[in-house]
């Protein structure tokens, strides 16, 4: 068995994946929302690293036509990775807001020009077809004409499933009345959960839809990568483990539920090996109640 199977699996529509998959915002360096992440991967290095992601079993990529930066594509990074994979990959990307070639940011798309891009995602990422496009909200109180617009290329054979991203239960209950929702994507960890506190985790589970957090390493500096711990509960955990921090926050999450996906997203070999491998860690009862146990003071 791959090592990013050690989680198991769940299914995105029709499509199976590992529940350990990668998120490939971080191979385009600076520039990409403002992180401080150091210059852009080389492009052989990028390949070989997603090579060696599919090689360990990840077999779900997350990226967007908006991660870019002054030196680097995420999707032309991706495209160049699939060459032998392609039908081995299941690639979610996510539209809504846009970014200009200067790499400011831009208002929200219309509904009507969604097409345009899914059509720049279908490009850059050499597909004839989207396995699973999020939209994603960014405030939006009503996204129904958005979802209707995506529903309606979903039918045109452009997208195969859709999914939401940075979104409230409210919209995933509007959306399930346009089309299926295949995936939730929101920011969700040890330290960030007002997905828990909205019951969006479990509305997710109840309805047979992915969850997939973003920032789930990171704690509350979100893109930003993760500071030395200070937590002593999580230090004990890891040491009981033989693991990293990190590898911890991410069983975490996936111990909340098996409709939980993991995409982490590093530029680092051996912290890919480390996230891939955090998918074997099995936490006990005990161990899970020491995390979530309430800070006795804030600092």
């Amino acid at each position: 068995m791959k090592a990013a199977a050690a989680a198991g699996t769940w299914k995105l529509g029709d499509l199976e994946v590992n529940r350990v998959g990668y998120g490939a915002m971080r191979l385009t360096g600076n520039g990409m929302m403002g992180n401080s992440d150091g210059p852009p991967i080389d492009r052989a290095a990028a390949v070989r690293l997603l090579h060696s992601a599919f090689e360990q079993g990840v077999n779900h990529i997350d990226t967007a036509a908006f991660y870019f930066s002054p030196l680097r594509s995420a999707n032309e990074l991706v495209n160049r990775a699939l060459a032998s994979w392609r039908d081995d990959v299941v690639v979610v990307t996510k539209v809504g807001p846009g970014r200009a070639p200067s790499g400011e940011w831009l208002a929200m798309a219309r509904p009507e020009e969604l097409r345009g891009q899914v059509e720049e995602n279908l490009r850059q990422l050499g597909q004839d077809h989207l396995d699973v496009v999020n939209l994603r909200s960014d405030g939006m109180d009503s996204i129904a004409e958005h979802f209707g617009a995506l529903a309606e290329l979903r039918a045109a054979g452009l997208v195969r499933h859709l999914g939401l991203s940075n979104v409230r239960p409210c919209h995933v209950a509007e959306a399930g009345k346009i089309a299926p929702v295949v995936c939730v994507q929101n920011a969700y960890g040890l330290d960030w959960r007002r997905s828990d506190e909205s019951g969006l985790v479990d509305l997710c589970g109840e309805q047979g839809i992915a969850f997939v957090p973003f920032f789930a390493i990171s704690g509350l500096r979100r893109e930003a990568a993760a500071a030395r711990d200070r937590d002593a509960r999580l230090h004990t955990v890891a040491r009981a483990h033989g693991a990293t921090p990190a590898q911890i926050r991410l069983a975490w999450t996936l111990h909340r539920g098996p409709h939980i996906l993991a995409i982490p997203g590093t530029t680092d070999p051996a912290h890919l090996a480390e996230n891939i491998a955090a998918g074997a860690l099995r936490l006990t009862e005990e161990e899970l109640a020491l995390l979530d146990a309430p800070d006795e003071t804030d600092d």
